[in-house]
């Protein structure tokens, strides 16, 4: 009942975390567009049947009145990757499900686009982000399809994490996918490869 949909790179402005993810994958990234509802603004890049999502906070944005998603009100440092965010056609035999602190769906927009994501009301997610939030496109497929290919694939994710046990278990009743693992460590991390046009390229978070 999910599938891998994308991966969110945050960063503390959206020119930086394009610079990032270009300069690391020598590719370009598509102009996304700005979140009302939560005061962010994004750029995109398509991999196959996944897109990477680089997110920032937009400066131009009106003061809103809720937490932003992705945590981001408390983001600082250089661009990393800080979530993973999984699809589902089932959204009502999913969200019962998940792990408590991932939240209720909220309606989000963005342009012609209409969905559903899980979202606190502090903005996090469980384990300090490295639990999936839970999206719904209502039935409009997700925006990877719809990217320009740039010869991006993803080849592996990890995340790895103290709470490993807890989120494998939440994940092995509603998700398969032999490209990502979930691997017990004492700190919370996640190791991204990709298949780029000039060979494999790890960035670690």
């Amino acid at each position: 009942m999910l599938a891998l949909d994308h991966i969110a790179i945050s960063a503390e402005t959206l020119v930086q975390g394009r610079e990032f993810l270009e300069d690391m994958l020598g590719v370009e990234l598509s102009n996304g567009g700005k979140h009302a509802k939560f005061g962010t603004h994004n750029m995109l890049l398509g991999a196959g049947d996944i897109y990477l999502e680089v997110i920032a906070i937009d400066p131009d944005a009106p003061p809103i009145e809720d937490a932003r998603w992705f945590d981001l009100d408390n983001f600082k440092g250089s661009p990393r990757i800080t979530n993973w965010i999984c699809s589902t056609e089932k959204p009502n035999r999913v969200v019962g499900k998940c792990l408590p602190g991932t939240g209720d769906m909220v309606e989000v927009n963005r342009g012609d686009l209409t969905w559903d994501i899980t979202v606190s009301k502090a903005g996090t997610l469980p384990f300090g982000g490295f639990a999936p939030a839970i999206i719904d496109w209502k039935g409009a497929g997700s925006p990877a399809m719809r990217l320009p290919d740039v010869g991006v694939r993803l080849k592996s994710f990890q995340v790895r994490s103290p709470h490993a046990i807890t989120l494998r278990s939440f994940t092995s009743r509603l998700f398969s996918d032999p490209r990502v693992e979930i691997l017990g460590a004492e700190t919370a991390s996640y190791e991204l490869i990709l298949e780029t046009p000039t060979g494999l390229k790890t960035i670690t978070s």
